[in-house]
């Protein structure tokens, strides 16, 4: 099971505070502890949204909204992808990670066979080709 590990923003990740080095290293050496474990996947932090935008979607048009955005609680500072045997095991990794004053998610990612019937063996060829592109041309 694949899980992204959502990290919450906070006043000072929103304004572009970047961690001192005891944080750096704590961070460094809980990462290492997932890799040898083979659960890191993946993992970044984020600029603040003062660097984003987004793009909505409605009625057909699109509209770009340049940040800063508000609601610090409802944003994103950084991100895991893992890999682990259960959303237990996700919990019990980040009950360990080296944080001091945020919130984080953990949402499960679909994997092919969560969509049923509706993945053709077609589409699920394609999805296949589309993964195996995008993981050689890094």
């Amino acid at each position: 099971m694949r899980f992204m590990i959502l990290v919450k923003a906070n006043s000072e990740s929103e304004a572009g505070v970047l961690p001192d080095e005891k944080i750096l290293t704590e961070m460094g050496k809980y990462n290492e502890e997932l890799a040898k474990a083979g659960v890191l996947l993946a993992g970044e932090g984020l600029h603040p949204t003062m660097k984003g935008a987004r793009v909505r979607f409605s009625q057909g048009k699109r509209t770009v909204i340049d940040g800063p955005f508000a609601e610090t609680k409802e944003l994103i500072a950084g991100f895991w992808l893992w890999e682990v045997k259960s959303k237990e095991e996700a919990i019990e990794w980040v009950k360990r990670a080296p944080m001091a004053e945020t919130e984080i998610e953990i949402r499960q990612v679909f994997e092919p066979d969560d969509f049923g019937e509706a993945l053709t063996p077609e589409l699920r060829e394609a999805e296949g080709r589309l993964r195996a592109q995008a993981a050689g041309e890094r």
